[in-house]
Parts: C-alpha cells; sequence; structure tokens
C-alpha cells in the first residue's frame, strides 16, 4: 500500500462545443510514477457521484491508477448540483453527438496545459475509457473514432442505439416532439426531446455501436449481469459476437447495477463490484 495521501480535485472542462460545462474529478496517489489513466462514463440518468462510483473511483487511486469521472454536459446536473437534476431542459436536449463531443473535450483537456496532473504522474500510452449502461456504448462509439484511448470497459453496456425504442413510442414522440421518461428515484418526469432520435437517424454510422465493435481496435472488456432488467444480457452476447476476442465476464443473478444502489450507505463496494475491480486491474496492468 502507497502511504501517500490521495489527490482529489474537482474540475470544470470548458466545451468547444456549446456553453454547457463539463463537471469532472480526478483522483489517484502521486508517486512520481507514471500510471494508466481511467476516464469513467455514467449513464442514462446517472452521474459521477451516483451510488458507488466514489467508492470505486477510490479503489482503483489506491491501486495506482488515474481515475477520473465525468459529469456529461446535458446529464440535467450542475456545476452547483452535481448529483441533482436541476437542469432538466438540458436533459432533454441532450443527444449522443453532444456526449461524443464532451468525451473529446474530456480527453483533449488531459492533453491541455490546463491538466492539473502532473506530466511525471500521468502515462499517456495507457488512457483507457470505461463507461456504464448507456455510458458503455458512448465508450464504443468514441474508442473507434479516438486512437488515443488504448483499452475499453464497459458495464452494462447497451449494444444497439436504434432498436432502443419501440415503432408506437417513436410515433407518439414525433407526433408530440417530448416524450416523458420517469424518474423513479426523484420522481421527476424527465423529457426527452425528438432532436435525440433524430441524432441517431442523421448520424447512422458514427452512431451505430454495431458497427464501431466490429471496427474498434481497442481491446474490450466487457461485464453484464443475468438479471438486467434495463439492458438484457443478449446484448452483452451481442457485443462478443460482433467483436470475438473481447472478454466478456457475466455475473449470475445480477442486475443491472451490479448490486449497487443510490444512495450507497456503506463504506465499502458489493462483492461484484470488488470482483469488477480485481478484473479491471487485471486487464488494464
Amino acid at each position: 500500500m502507497q502511504s501517500n495521501k490521495m489527490i482529489q480535485e474537482n474540475i470544470i472542462i470548458n466545451s468547444s462545443l456549446h456553453e454547457k460545462p463539463i463537471t469532472a474529478d480526478i483522483k489517484y496517489i502521486p508517486s512520481k510514477d507514471k500510471k494508466p489513466l481511467i476516464l469513467f462514463v455514467h449513464g442514462f440518468k446517472g452521474f459521477k457521484d451516483w451510488g458507488v462510483f466514489n467508492l470505486f473511483a477510490n479503489e482503483m487511486a489506491n491501486r495506482g491508477f488515474i481515475f477520473m469521472k465525468i459529469n456529461l454536459s446535458h446529464n440535467g446536473t450542475t456545476p452547483e448540483n452535481l448529483s441533482d437534476f436541476k437542469d432538466l431542459e438540458a436533459f432533454g436536449n441532450n443527444n449522443f453527438t453532444i456526449e461524443l463531443h464532451d468525451l473529446k473535450d474530456s480527453i483533449d483537456y488531459l492533453y491541455s496545459e490546463n491538466n492539473i496532473i502532473p506530466n511525471d504522474e500521468i502515462d499517456y500510452n495507457q488512457l483507457n475509457l470505461a463507461g456504464h449502461s448507456r455510458g458503455g456504448g458512448l465508450v464504443i462509439l468514441k474508442a473507434r473514432e479516438d486512437d488515443r484511448i488504448k483499452k475499453v470497459i464497459t458495464l452494462a453496456a447497451i449494444s444497439d442505439l436504434s432498436k432502443r425504442w419501440p415503432e408506437s413510442f417513436l410515433k407518439e414522440w414525433r407526433d408530440k416532439g417530448v416524450q416523458y421518461i420517469e424518474n423513479k428515484r426523484t420522481n421527476q418526469l424527465m423529457p426527452l426531446y425528438v432532436q435525440l432520435y433524430d441524432d441517431v437517424l442523421e448520424n447512422p454510422d458514427r452512431l451505430s455501436i454495431p458497427n464501431a465493435i466490429k471496427e474498434m481496435k481497442q481491446p474490450l472488456l466487457a461485464f453484464h449481469g443475468t438479471k438486467d432488467e434495463t439492458l438484457p444480457i443478449e446484448m452483452a452476447y451481442q457485443i462478443k459476437e460482433m467483436k470475438p476476442d473481447t472478454e466478456l465476464i457475466i455475473y449470475e443473478n445480477e442486475n443491472h447495477v451490479f448490486g449497487a444502489a443510490h444512495p450507497w450507505k456503506e463504506n465499502k463496494l458489493p462483492q461484484t463490484f470488488e470482483n469488477i475491480l480485481n478484473e479491471i486491474e487485471r486487464f488494464l496492468k
């Protein structure tokens, strides 16, 4: 165990596309050894401080990684409210093109003079992306178009955006211009403007996760639970079929968040997350 004190920095990354900032935090233990970096992306209705993500980041930092997690600019949180959906208009106007640009800006930040991580701490040959749920699909899309990314990790990832919504939902969405998604945790009705679907239609190749999986060059480690109630286990098998060298780890009877919840009151990770941590460490080192 290293004895140095953990560095925890909260930062704001300005978007090069729009006025909404990307909030982020970075955790690592300074050692003057160059360390691999994991850039982590939350999923739909998620945020960087959800549930066990801070514990997860701390553990990865303790194991010799730099862990950076971001709030995508239009996820509904604000710099003043990092864990509450105070900006539902931004949430409704989010789309995958914006999120890919957020990821580009976040990676560019690491190469910029604004980067707070000292040069002698970060190994630029080991920049890795990780994402949960929709964020898992996003990191796959990003890896195909950015060769600065060396390895990719997905937790309960979506395998195809185009098949996400049933026809009846799409027709009503088109007619009304908006659909409201209930957030059962907060009881908020969260708007999704039809521009989100138009973005998928207008960028068929760039936003095709199947195409990205087949074309991405990076090694992929994918986790999924057999009792995933949000994105069925079949999606994990589809990813493996499209990229046969994917290292797929299936957890029996685990749900979409691998036994975690928000808020998370315990000071240790659920057992499956401990296992995920061990597998990620092995995969990246």
